[in-house]
């Protein structure tokens, strides 16, 4: 595999990235489940794309569990810069509704909040090219294909971002277990940018003081946190019910 290329692996993910006309340089199946994945093969096919079908050992030395017997080969994404985020809701005439990632490191709650943010409209996620999860094949995989959908901009600082979205007259609210207001009290049908810490340390201090309001979710049991994809999928569903149904 070249520099700039990457591995995807999952029938959605592969998929996803077919549908998407994202740059695949070839992909693998194994040979014994050709008959379960026909669809793609044909998809493949129509687009020109090299097929090979291998011994089931082929992904189990390379992938985790899940690949359910077949991976490709693709272009490593690209990213958009801040400038070209911030044009994206104008497009579309809709408030802007971003994502910014603290510092998230497990590539599967990576994954699932691309998935969320796909699923829910977001404009972009933002997140930190150090101490960050990142794009790899396991967040591709349980994005269920999402990654290839969703405007990713990768900085060395989301700090300097959170500032310049500010400036665009963007509200940035935090979210912190146990701090701050109800985020049932706190107005969203504006333009605003979701702040996400990191699992188990939450939001950096010096992150969550640029926020403009810091918002947590009510939890009753004796657990008083929740898994980061799952607050993430929370918090961006209030905001989409209260665009809803605002006057």
């Amino acid at each position: 595999m070249n520099e700039g290329e990457s591995w995807i692996y999952g029938y959605n993910p592969v998929k996803e990235s077919i549908k998407s006309c994202s740059k695949i340089k070839a992909i693998f199946i194994y040979k014994n489940r050709r008959e379960h994945v026909q669809d793609i093969t044909l998809m493949a096919e129509e687009k020109g794309i090299a097929l090979e079908f291998v011994e089931k050992v082929f992904f189990d030395s390379k992938f985790h569990k899940g690949h359910q017997g077949i991976a490709a080969v693709i272009e490593k994404k690209a990213f958009v810069t801040v400038d070209e985020l911030l044009k994206i809701s104008s497009y579309k005439g809709e408030f802007p509704f971003f994502l910014i990632l603290d510092s998230i490191e497990d590539p599967r709650n990576f994954g699932a909040i691309l998935r969320v943010a796909d699923a829910s409209g977001v404009h972009g996620v933002v997140f930190q090219s150090r101490r960050s999860a990142g794009i790899c094949s396991t967040a591709s995989k349980s994005s269920a294909g999402a990654l290839v959908h969703v405007n990713l901009v990768e900085t060395v600082n989301i700090k300097h971002v959170m500032d310049k979205i500010k400036k665009s007259g963007i509200s940035i609210i935090g979210a912190e277990a146990g701090l701050g207001a109800c985020l049932w009290d706190i107005k969203m049908s504006v333009p605003l940018a979701f702040v996400i810490g990191s699992e188990g340390r939450g939001l950096r201090r010096t992150v969550r003081e640029r926020c403009d309001v810091i918002v947590n979710i009510p939890v009753k049991g004796k657990i008083n946190s929740l898994n980061v994809s799952v607050a993430a999928g929370i918090l961006i569903y209030e905001a989409l019910r209260q665009r809803k149904y605002s006057v």
